[in-house]
């Protein structure tokens, strides 16, 4: 079967744009390459009979050339550690069954609290009081009974969560809402229920602005809603930390710390302009580290950015760590003594980071990623950049037009740079 409509194909049509929305867009940049691409033929092929998965090669084909809109889904739950590509298909399916159960127990526990979970709709209008206490519709024509009782909960975990649900809808309005997949309320109350029910289980960091950015592909990938959930629930184990916020700190402030030493070692100048200027906290890379390039680049060219990174971050024991900690709230720590027929089954960002011993989520390529950006606007930056304002313009810049691929490759080599400072400085 001919799973590429050309030798380069043009992906957009995978995820069709409203009409009245198509000049609002990013130009996608990024095409399948018969060869390059890992394709449907491809990953069928790295299976063995009995379902084990040849991570090493599928990894080589990713970093390449990414993925076939086709297969992205079930490729992510493997590259999110979902999935243990030493299993059979048979220990996937009981994993898959046992996952879906546990998210149907969840869900009802949800859908008892507010209805309208699972109901195909979704809330963008207050529910309840901050007291606890139910919100009394103004209006004469009440449309739904939210199920608040007349006592209000008295819980505070509860009630906590429901003041979260209608900004979790209004952020779902404005989610992707480019896509025609979004023109269905059927589909927005699917992001809305696998967001909510998240925000319910992870309990301590709940929901934030941006994990919608997140999940909003993910749900597109994945049909079935369970499924769609534990795949997201595994991206934010390597994320979750970013939308951690007090009132003295960020989550993401440790990674602006890292690009900080980036900068500084690889161009000290330019890291000196930006301390001249009030930009030296590196703050205007909380968006892009937060939601993973979301708002730089189309939808495509977004989804090759996150698969080539998380396939260059691959470490074979995430699934093993993720269900040793059992928890949405734990990542755990990479802490495994490999050997170098082992070590080829890694990323090969991970793989260089682990040869210097370099195991810490701060070395996290996103953050080199950032780092090309500034190098890639060094000179505009040096010229033109007075003050933050001027910084956050500048930057503003390469939205629908920088290259993903171009940037990866330059974030690399950033990291090869860094890696070799930081050896002759020891």
């Amino acid at each position: 079967m001919m799973f590429f409509k050309s030798v380069a194909e043009e992906l957009d049509s995978y995820y069709p744009v409203r009409a009245e929305c198509e000049a609002d867009v990013p130009k996608t940049r990024f095409k399948a390459r018969v060869g390059k691409t890992l394709s449907p033929r491809r990953w069928n092929v790295a299976f063995s009979e009995d379902g084990h998965l040849d991570i090493a090669g599928v990894l080589r084909r990713i970093q390449i050339g990414g993925v076939h809109p086709t297969i992205k889904g079930a490729v992510w739950e493997f590259l999110l550690g979902c999935f243990d590509p030493n299993s059979t298909y048979d220990e996937r399916n009981e994993v898959r069954e046992r996952r879906r159960e546990k998210y149907a127990v969840w869900k009802a526990a949800c859908r008892k609290m507010v209805p309208t979970i699972g109901s195909g709709k979704f809330i963008t209008t207050p529910i309840i009081n901050d007291d606890g206490t139910p919100v009394q519709d103004p209006s004469s024509n009440v449309r739904v009974n939210y199920g608040v009782s007349n006592r209000g909960p008295s819980d505070e975990r509860e009630i906590q969560w429901k003041l979260t649900l209608p900004q979790i809808g209004l952020d779902v309005v404005r989610t992707d809402r480019t896509l025609a997949y979004y023109e269905n309320e059927a589909n927005q109350a699917k992001l809305w229920d696998v967001l909510s029910i998240y925000a319910w289980v992870d309990n301590e960091i709940g929901y934030v602005q941006g994990m919608n950015d997140i999940c909003s592909p993910i749900v597109i990938l994945i049909e079935d809603e369970a499924d769609a959930f534990w795949c997201f629930e595994r991206a934010m184990r390597r994320l979750r930390e970013n939308f951690r916020c007090t009132a003295t700190s960020m989550g993401v402030q440790t990674q602006l710390c890292t690009l900080k030493q980036i900068i500084k070692a690889v161009d000290p100048k330019l890291h000196h302009h930006l301390e001249e200027v009030d930009g030296g906290e590196y703050l205007f890379a909380i968006r892009m580290l937060m939601v993973l390039f979301r708002r730089e680049f189309s939808l495509v060219d977004a989804m090759y950015l996150w698969e080539v990174m998380w396939a260059m971050e691959y470490n074979p024991n995430i699934y093993s760590l993720y269900e040793a900690s059992n928890t949405v709230s734990s990542s755990g720590q990479l802490d495994v003594k490999v050997t170098s027929k082992e070590l080829k089954q890694y990323g090969k960002f991970e793989r260089k980071n682990m040869e210097k011993g370099l195991t810490e989520q701060r070395g996290a390529l996103a953050v080199f990623l950032v780092a090309s950006v500034l190098e890639k606007k060094n000179k505009q930056l040096l010229k033109e950049a007075q003050g933050m304002d001027d910084i956050v313009q500048i930057l503003g810049e390469i939205t629908g037009n920088m290259d993903a691929k171009k940037a990866l490759k330059k974030a690399l080599k950033i990291h090869k740079k860094y890696l070799s400072k930081a050896k002759t400085s020891e």
